[in-house]
């Protein structure tokens, strides 16, 4: 008797490996949020059945402010710089660096202002998805550099 599989993923709009599908574009994936509530980080993420694998993207001069997951992970920076502290400890991550972070680690990385957009690649193993917890206990938004902020719309004036 066969067994099929649940193809259900930790992380909301990410794509499911296995079941025929063993290939992926990963520029081209649905982007999803990759830190809610304490990130700028975006981008495609596909799960397996011990790991998931995202391809991320983080606006120059935005990042995440510190937060931490059940997961260890590595960052593979593809394009960029990315600059910031884990454990405790500064790290400066050009391309071709990769930063490793153990499970429940505080963590803060952001896409070096003086650099390009960064692209890195995350790889989780699946003991939760892709978006971990602001240390502070708060998701109150990302991390933005200063002259780096969201542009803000302006006011509307009440009719007369």
């Amino acid at each position: 008797m066969a067994t099929t599989k649940k193809s259900t993923t930790k992380t909301v709009g990410a794509v499911k490996g296995g079941n025929g599908k063993y290939q992926f574009n990963m520029a081209a994936l649905k982007k999803v949020p990759a830190g809610t509530g304490y990130s700028t980080s975006h981008g495609g993420v596909v799960e397996g059945e011990r790991i998931l694998v995202g391809y991320i993207h983080k606006p120059r001069g935005t990042g995440a402010r510190m937060h931490s997951h059940l997961n260890e992970q590595l960052n593979y920076v593809v394009r960029g710089t990315l600059t910031g502290s884990v454990n405790g400890k500064k790290v400066r991550a050009p391309t071709g660096s990769l930063i490793y972070i153990p499970a429940n680690a505080p963590h803060t990385l952001v896409a070096d202002p003086k650099d390009e957009d960064v692209i890195f690649l995350a790889i989780k193993d699946l003991s939760q998805g892709i978006i971990g917890k602001a240390v502070d206990g708060t998701m109150t938004g990302p991390l933005y550099l200063k002259g780096f902020e969201p542009k803000k719309k302006p006011a509307r004036r009440a009719a007369r």
